[in-house]
């Protein structure tokens, strides 16, 4: 893991009816506070990549589909300065990962069906904290 990267187990209480999927309790050490939780949608093969966020500390969860995510971590004084990540959150693989700012990422659809991504962000989102590039300016294998 990158460094202030955390991936916790999320538990699932699956029932005949249907299931619970936990994401955040504000008694866990990744809350910090609360300012929004919103959903981003990916489909298959598709790539939504680069972004950064300069304040934003992000904890992310995968409860239908697949998706593929890089981070690269930007913080010059960071122990993993300049290293990426490669990590794979699905309904299967179900964890959160908690990500601190100034770390880029991007991720890519891998279920055939289109896939969630949960966000529960410690701020409301600001476009004026968020940084970009586009997808052929940091190298990876998306494959």
């Amino acid at each position: 893991m990158l460094k202030g990267m955390k991936k916790k187990k999320l538990t699932i209480i699956k029932s005949n009816d249907g299931s619970v999927m936990h994401a955040l309790k504000k008694n866990e050490d990744e809350f910090i506070s609360f300012g929004e939780a919103y959903f981003s949608t990916v489909n298959y093969n598709s790539i939504k990549a680069w972004k950064l966020h300069t304040k934003m500390t992000l904890n992310l969860v995968v409860p239908r589909g697949e998706v593929l995510f890089y981070f690269l971590d930007n913080r010059k004084d960071s122990k993993s300065y300049n290293k990426f990540e490669r990590i794979i959150l699905s309904e299967h693989n179900y964890f959160r990962l908690t990500v601190p700012p100034d770390i880029w990422f991007g991720f890519k659809g891998i279920s055939k069906s289109t896939s969630i991504i949960l966000n529960i962000a410690d701020m409301i989102h600001d476009p004026n904290e968020v940084l970009r590039k586009n997808q052929d300016e940091i190298d990876v294998d998306w494959s």
